[in-house]
Parts: C-alpha cells; sequence; structure tokens
C-alpha cells in the first residue's frame, strides 16, 4: 500500500469513527457547546464539510479552487464564516448527509492525484500524501471537540501516525503564528504509538528532543490539550518553548486549552 492509500484508508476509517459519535444525536445534541467558543457540534461537522469540499476541489478543479483560495486570503476568517453559514441551517440529518458525501468524494478526487504529483493548496501547492494528512489533522482535532463535548473518550489507534508526522514537517508554525524566528537546529521526535511502536522522526544526535505517547503529541499540536496535562518530555531549552507554541495548523493559535480543562473526560 502505498503512502496516499493507506492515508485515504485511516481518513475514511475516522471520518466513520466520528459519524457513529454524531449519528445518534437529535436537534439538542447538535447545538450543544464544544471548547471552541461559540462553535457548537453543528459548526464543527459544517467546518468539516467545508475543509473537505476545498480539498474535494483541489484536486479536481484547481481554477475554481484557486478563486476561492484567493477570496480566502484576503480575509480568512470571513471566508470561513461565510461557508459555514452555507451548512448551519441545514436540518441536522441533511448536514451529515452532506458531510459524509462531501467527504466520501473528497477522498476519491484526492485518490486520483498520481503520488508524484502535487495539487494546489492554501499556501503552496502539497503532494496529495500531505494534503491528506492535512484532512486528518482536521479530523483529529475537531473530531476531539465533538467527543469533549459529548464527554466521550476515544480510544487512540496507530492511525494518528499520520498526523504526528505532519506535525514534525510543520514544527514552524507555532513560531510563525506568533511573529517569532525558529531555530535553525532540528529538533528529534521519539513517540511511542497506541500499538507501543516507537515513531522517531529527526537526527538521532539532535540536542532539541521531545519524547512521550504519541497520542498526546498529537492532542497538543492540534491544541486541544495543555501540555499540563500530556505526558511529553522536553529536552533542551528550545524543546521546552515549542511544547508550549507547538500547533500543526497556519495561522492564528487560537485559544487553546487550559490546565485541568479534562480532567473528568481523561486524555
Amino acid at each position: 500500500m502505498t503512502q496516499l492509500q493507506d492515508v485515504i484508508s485511516d481518513l475514511t476509517a475516522e471520518g466513520e469513527e466520528l459519524d457513529r459519535l454524531v449519528e445518534g444525536l437529535g436537534a439538542d445534541g447538535w447545538a450543544l457547546p464544544t471548547p471552541a467558543p461559540g462553535w457548537t457540534i453543528r459548526h464543527q461537522i459544517a467546518h468539516l464539510t467545508f475543509i473537505f469540499r476545498l480539498a474535494e476541489l483541489a484536486a479536481s478543479d484547481p481554477e475554481t479552487f484557486g478563486a476561492m483560495a484567493a477570496r480566502a486570503s484576503r480575509d480568512f476568517d470571513g471566508a470561513v464564516n461565510a461557508a459555514l453559514a452555507e451548512y448551519l441551517n441545514d436540518p441536522p440529518e441533511t448536514l451529515l448527509a452532506r458531510w459524509r458525501a462531501g467527504r466520501e468524494s473528497s477522498l476519491k478526487a484526492l485518490a486520483a492525484v498520481p503520488e508524484d504529483q502535487t495539487v494546489p493548496w492554501l499556501v503552496r501547492p502539497l503532494p496529495p500524501a500531505v494534503l491528506g494528512c492535512a484532512g486528518y489533522m482536521e479530523l483529529f482535532g475537531h473530531g476531539q471537540d465533538i467527543a469533549d463535548a459529548l464527554g466521550v473518550r476515544r480510544e487512540p489507534t496507530d492511525r494518528i501516525g499520520h498526523l504526528a508526522w505532519f506535525a514534525t514537517l510543520t514544527r514552524d508554525f507555532g513560531y510563525q503564528a506568533r511573529g517569532l524566528t525558529p531555530p535553525a537546529e532540528e529538533f528529534r521526535f521519539e513517540l511511542t504509538a497506541p500499538s507501543g511502536e516507537l515513531w522517531a522522526f529527526g537526527p538521532k544526535d539532535a540536542t532539541q528532543r521531545i519524547t512521550g505517547p504519541a497520542h498526546d503529541f498529537c492532542l497538543l499540536v492540534v491544541r486541544r490539550r495543555h501540555r499540563d496535562d500530556l505526558a511529553l518530555t522536553a529536552s533542551g531549552a528550545e524543546a521546552d518553548r515549542w511544547l508550549d507554541i507547538a500547533q500543526a495548523y497556519r495561522g492564528p493559535a487560537g485559544q487553546g486549552r487550559t490546565p485541568g480543562q479534562f480532567a473528568t473526560t481523561g486524555r
């Protein structure tokens, strides 16, 4: 199985798991607030539907995607809010159906791109497998918001390896979001997968190192848990600073989470 086939398969499984969290909810459930200020479960699914629609256009209709991306680059928050408005008035069953259909068509479009080519994206073109990993990040992060709203603890799987790897590629985003200069030195990441396998990224002799459970690492880089509530260890002053600012997405960091915020639901 190629990297692209692997990430498509895991995106499919992750999406189906998220569906199972929301498919039985009534209107009151869809209106539950999530830890993201001002966002309900409905907002979370609407956002994911929009993001996967963007990915589908990037893979299958670059011209239309380019026009949408140009508008978003001028006012990203405005573009996101406008896109959400397109979905928020849907009844829950309609929105869920649109999310499922859009996710399926997006993954089909992405899978059809030759793995050695790139597709346009918001900042620069990406190989389809990397764009798939970015999509996994979206699913994982917003899925966590929904799980937290429902008081559900999701069982970690090795699917999170896509996000862990992606977060090492995007190590500098946290610096850039805060107007800081990223260090030239590479980091070493040694992360224990849910299966117990060791995932290692970066030079073995790096002096700046992050170690700990891969699931905790993924929760950190999507800013769904505070570092104080995670079993991650930093060796080196720069690595320690990075644990405070880590994020695997571009743009504003957002509010993040506070220490102890999810003590009753675990990690």
